[in-house]
């Protein structure tokens, strides 16, 4: 005999008070089901929105819409340092290039790939086109990030280590020329960070480049290395000057910073012993403008 539904549900729980060994299933009563629209309508997986890509930080414009610049983090943000490489070459040094000499550095640059070290690459224009298909590794290589050292490495003052000096009304122009040039050597997504030639500038300066959405990026450690015959003593000005939040300056240019490498290889072990994490400049800046 085949029980309705209800009383077989009441003798099931009768039988699970008397004995608690007496197994029952539970029935149910089907439930009807409503359709929601036709009967050959389907809805379609909801998808989530794409991701919008975030801009790298910056600094807020400085008085009266200056550049900002930004020579480190502050300095309760944690043991962390920024190492940067200007990637220098002049528009006029072709003819050096042509005949030997090395304004590159692969080897500085696959020394760091080895210790897993991030760093910012500031690079000319000009270097870009003279080795593109360096300037398209590094940009490409997620432990790297391309900012901008002007096209020229002409100065932006007067007086800057003997650098020619670009023109005020050319000097916004340079700043975007080098931005062209990364692109045709096949860089992605160059960071909007300036960094001068020679690190000299003025408000002037400041004030030509302005409408350009960059940050100035200066440093506050000095490597040495530039000209430098001693790989030891321009590392123990780098161990010497560190601080958290350090941004230190180098170069990877062979013919102009020959130790470059060799300094790094012992500059990188040392501060990690000290405690100390090697980030990209756009780290530093994130932290400086309260980003994270």
């Amino acid at each position: 005999m085949i029980l309705p539904v209800r009383r077989l549900a009441a003798l099931c729980a009768l039988g699970a008070a008397l004995s608690p060994l007496t197994a029952c299933g539970t029935a149910q009563e089907p439930r009807a089901v409503r359709p929601t629209g036709s009967a050959h309508a389907s809805v379609a997986p909801s998808r989530p929105p794409a991701p919008v890509p975030s801009r790298p930080p910056t600094l807020a414009p400085g008085p009266a819409g200056l550049t900002p610049v930004f020579r480190n983090a502050p300095r309760t943000a944690g043991k962390t340092v920024a190492l940067t490489f200007d990637a220098d070459m002049t528009a006029d040094q072709g003819a050096r290039a042509a005949a030997g000499e090395h304004f590159d550095n692969p080897g500085l640059i696959a020394a760091l790939r080895a210790l897993k070290v991030p760093a910012t690459v500031f690079m000319t224009g000009r270097w870009a086109e003279e080795y593109p298909d360096q300037a398209r590794s590094l940009g490409r290589d997620p432990r790297f990030e391309i900012a901008n050292h002007s096209y020229s490495h002409y100065a932006f003052t007067d007086d800057c280590y003997g650098l020619p000096t670009v023109p005020e009304d050319r000097m916004r122009a340079d700043v975007e020329r080098a931005y062209t040039a990364f692109r045709k050597a096949g860089v992605p997504d160059a960071m909007p960070y300036f960094r001068f030639p020679g690190g000299c500038y003025d408000r002037r300066a400041l004030r030509a480049v302005s409408g350009l959405g960059v940050t100035a990026v200066q440093w506050d450690v000095v490597s040495g290395d530039a000209f430098a015959t001693d790989a030891d003593a321009v590392a123990r000005q780098v161990l010497e000057g560190v601080r958290p939040g350090s941004v230190v300056v180098m170069h990877c240019t062979r013919s102009a910073a020959p130790t470059t490498e060799q300094a790094v290889r012992a500059v990188v072990p040392e501060l990690r012993r000290q405690g100390y994490r090697f980030v990209k400049v756009s780290e530093l800046i994130g932290r400086a403008s309260g980003r994270r």
